[in-house]
């Protein structure tokens, strides 16, 4: 058995997540990653920030407890549009809260390395780092909803980067 990777993709209504465990030696021609899991963390609208925050960071401890990751990556954050960048640094916050509580080590990746490392091309659009995801990890279909895809598709990276 290798390692447990998380990807999180960190945001405050929909935090996705995405857990592939790799191999301990590398399988020729494939990414030899299998999934574990993947999904999201959702918290609803209406609901106070405080409160969400508070979803947040009890379900991430909830899964770290359950998987028990060897390394977390998280997407490196920039700027969306300015009503939502800082609810998602205030997610971003609780996550690394959480994560330091664990003491887990964790990498951070950008939109453009994610899109480099699994299509070879930093400007690829959404849909060929999904079939990305889904052929590396040999899924039959594209991992819903994207956020789970966008994490897992964070895990993959690390893990290549870790192969080379």
């Amino acid at each position: 058995m290798g390692d447990r990777i998380l990807g999180l993709d960190p945001g405050l209504a929909i935090l996705g997540f995405g857990l592939i465990e790799t191999p301990a030696a590398q399988v020729s021609g494939t990414s030899g990653a299998a999934v574990v899991d993947f999904g999201v963390i959702e918290t609803p609208a209406n609901t106070p920030v405080g409160d969400r925050l508070c979803t947040i960071y009890d379900d991430l401890h909830s899964l770290l407890t359950q998987f028990k990751p060897s390394l977390v990556v998280i997407e490196k954050f920039f700027f969306y549009r300015m009503g939502n960048t800082i609810l998602v640094a205030q997610a971003r916050g609780v996550v690394m809260l959480v994560l330091a509580q664990h003491q887990l080590p964790f990498l951070e990746f950008t939109p453009a390395q994610v899109k480099q490392a699994l299509t070879g091309y930093g400007n690829a659009d959404k849909a060929e780092v999904q079939q990305a995801v889904a052929r590396e990890l040999a899924l039959e279909y594209i991992p819903r909803p994207d956020d789970a895809a966008d994490a897992l598709a964070l895990a993959l990276t690390a893990w290549f980067q870790r192969l080379i």
